[in-house]
């Protein structure tokens, strides 16, 4: 039990040599190289996300779009991500983690391309789906990747890199959407893609995957290659070897599995968690942005954007340093309770123009609401379900219990992307009122349901569950 205790949260102890991380900088220069090769990935998710909030009127315009079809093109990427989150682990257990990047990031580029191209609603959507894809295997590999490579002192901040990326792609995309044409802002989105594919030449594959597959010759080459020439790495590549025969002993996970009492509590966390962070209206404010701010009376969108860009990603990061020293649940409780707040205010400015009240304050109520809703996502909600995804799962049904888990979250995406504008259309004061009651139930499930995971062990965590 040691041993998957050591290894459980996050592909793999990495043991220090003589107490401490080895002495020689290349090691920890390869791993940061290949961190930052992968979270190219990272930045071409967030752009995929990002690219359907400063295009929208523009796109529809040149393209003659209607709203059903643009709610179909804004929406189609989650359901390409969903195909290729369930088909991610089978991807990259099969080819290699560096192969089923490679292949997202070929995948990726063809649906930009599309894009590009497009005359119309079909090779729009197709390259929309394309790009969904290729995002939806990058958001499985990419974290599994940076976990299995990277030595366990530095294994905590190094995957907080990949959401950051995620929002620094996701700001580009807003604040370069609002000066180039959509077809311009597509092409743009194939340089990560080729920054991705040329510096996958040049990385080691996971030292884990070629130990798994019984490539023995090449797993102590990528090993020294990430821990340096000099590095010892006899007992590291002793206790990997003795990791992946115990995983291999274990019972193959069904999804029944996940039913059973003991992994229920589990499961309602993970699935919890996820479907507040989506059906509180992420996507859909973040999909349209730029409408939502011309909706709420600013004669462009495009100051709304930048500025919802320039505070993601500083937010993130602060969120990231407060994570392993506040807690799990007190970020998530004051996330949690800010999305609230931010969509009430937002709630209330569209009140407000509705019926012709206080008209020269409704677009800078609808701003910070929308500004406070934002800053408060990416401090908590955003990345913690995440995290506590990979914290909560026992090791043997963590592979199906993370694609269910994620699963749901593109479901909740996809299903809020394509309402957001028919329920806009509704109302945009009941749009925001609706919001705003989910995220209040994600208040009351944080402090009632979910649990603190800082400083246990995997064990500890998984007892306390099953305790209850």
């Amino acid at each position: 039990m040691a041993n998957i205790r050591e290894y459980e949260n996050g592909g793999g102890r990495e043991p220090l040599i003589g107490g401490r991380l080895p002495r020689s900088e290349e090691s920890i220069s390869m791993v940061l190289f290949s961190t930052a090769v992968a979270v190219c990935g990272s930045f071409v998710f967030g752009v995929a996300v990002g690219y359907s909030a400063p295009t929208q009127a523009k796109l529809r315009e040149d393209l003659n779009l209607s709203l059903s079809e643009f709610s179909v093109f804004g929406s189609i990427v989650t359901i390409g991500a969903m195909i290729g989150a369930i088909a991610s682990g089978r991807i990259s257990d099969y080819i290699g983690r560096k192969g089923a990047m490679r292949l997202s990031a070929v995948v990726c580029i063809v649906g930009w391309l599309a894009i590009y191209f497009a005359q119309g609603a079909i090779s729009l959507d197709v390259g929309r789906f394309s790009t969904g894809y290729g995002i939806g295997v990058f958001s499985y590999v990419v974290p599994v990747f940076i976990a299995e490579i990277a030595p366990k002192t530095l294994r905590g901040g190094l995957t907080t890199i990949n959401q950051l990326l995620i929002c620094t792609g996701l700001s580009a995309a807003y604040i370069i959407g609002t000066v180039v044409t959509w077809r311009t802002l597509a092409l743009a989105g194939v340089i990560p893609c080729l920054v991705l594919l040329v510096g996958l030449a040049f990385i080691p594959e996971s030292p884990r995957w070629l130990a798994k597959v019984g490539r023995q010759k090449e797993f102590e080459v990528a090993l020294r290659c990430l821990r340096g020439k000099d590095a010892d790495i006899t007992q590291e590549a002793a206790e990997i070897q003795e990791f992946i025969e115990t995983l291999q002993s274990l019972p193959r996970a069904r999804i029944q599995d996940l039913f059973e009492r003991t992994y229920i509590r589990p499961v309602i966390v993970g699935v919890g968690l996820m479907a507040f962070q989506q059906f509180g209206g992420i996507n859909g404010i973040i999909f349209y942005a730029s409408e939502t701010f011309v909706s709420a009376g600013f004669a462009s969108g495009s100051l709304g954007t930048i500025l919802m860009g320039c505070v993601q990603v500083p937010i993130t990061a602060f969120g990231a340093l407060l994570m392993d020293r506040s807690g799990r649940r007190p970020l998530l409780m004051v996330s949690s309770s800010g999305l609230f707040l931010g969509s009430s205010i937002t709630a209330v400015s569209f009140y407000l123009k509705s019926h012709g009240i206080y008209m020269d304050s409704v677009p800078i109520v609808a701003l910070c609401g929308i500004l406070v809703y934002i800053g408060s996502f990416s401090i908590g909600m955003g990345a913690i379900p995440w995290v506590m995804m990979s914290e909560i799962f026992p090791i043997n049904i963590k592979g199906i219990g993370g694609s269910l888990v994620t699963l749901v979250n593109w479901f909740g995406s996809w299903a809020v992307s394509f309402a957001f504008n028919f329920l806009m259309s509704w109302s945009s004061t009941g749009t925001f009122v609706l919001f705003s009651m989910i995220c209040a139930t994600g208040v009351l499930f944080v402090a009632k349901v979910v649990p603190e995971t800082k400083g246990r062990t995997l064990e500890e965590i998984q007892a306390s569950l099953n305790a209850h």
